[in-house]
């Protein structure tokens, strides 16, 4: 019976040594698997932390391109404002009786038809050729 008991308690601790060596290496798989979770995680953060930087970033070339635009659109209705005076001004000049009369006799002079002048002038024909009669 002894060597029974003996044979039984050998082959329990070979089972239990097993066991142990089974559970020891299943640890290293668990621990290696815990390593690589831990660097996937750093590599996360470190990417998220990039994205932030990135963020951060556009968000402020973002707010600078607003500044930008907003002082553009400013000077754009100043040189509107003066552009409308300029127009205005050439409007005005453009149908002074003095110009317009310039306009007639210059066209006379390069021999250009009477109907085509008064049409280029807005005026009639018989003001044309009153004011061409004028001159001459």
């Amino acid at each position: 019976m002894t060597v029974f008991l003996l044979v039984f308690f050998s082959i329990t601790e070979i089972i239990l040594l097993a066991a142990i060596i089974f559970f020891f290496l299943r640890l290293k798989k668990s621990e290696e698997l815990v390593t690589q979770l831990q660097s996937k995680q750093q590599e996360f953060i470190n990417k998220l932390h990039f994205n932030a930087q990135l963020e951060t970033e556009l968000m402020n070339t973002f707010e600078e391109r607003q500044e930008e635009l907003a002082r553009l659109d400013m000077q754009l209705d100043q040189k509107t404002r003066k552009l409308k005076k300029i127009l205005a001004q050439a409007e005005e000049f453009s149908r002074s009786p003095q110009f317009l009369r310039q306009i007639i006799l210059t066209g006379h002079k390069e021999g250009k038809p009477v109907s085509r002048l008064a049409k280029a002038t807005g005026l009639t024909i018989e003001e044309v050729e009153l004011i061409i009669d004028q001159h001459t």
